[in-house]
């Protein structure tokens, strides 16, 4: 596992507590929520890191 999927575990376990705490997942259908969220957040974190790297060669 690379650096990023870590970050975005982690990023996505914090996210999926708060949605349990707050009642808008429950701990019985969360496996419905994980991937996606999770696609969505490394997804995000790659899209940031490209943006970056293409930033400091522009620089």
């Amino acid at each position: 596992m690379d650096q990023e999927q870590k970050q975005a575990v982690q990023v996505t376990k914090e996210i999926v507590v708060k949605f349990i705490e707050v009642g808008r997942i429950s701990p019985g259908n969360f496996h419905e929520f994980f991937s996606p969220i999770y696609r969505e957040v490394l997804s995000t974190i790659r899209a940031q890191h490209q943006e970056q790297a293409g930033s400091e060669q522009d620089g």
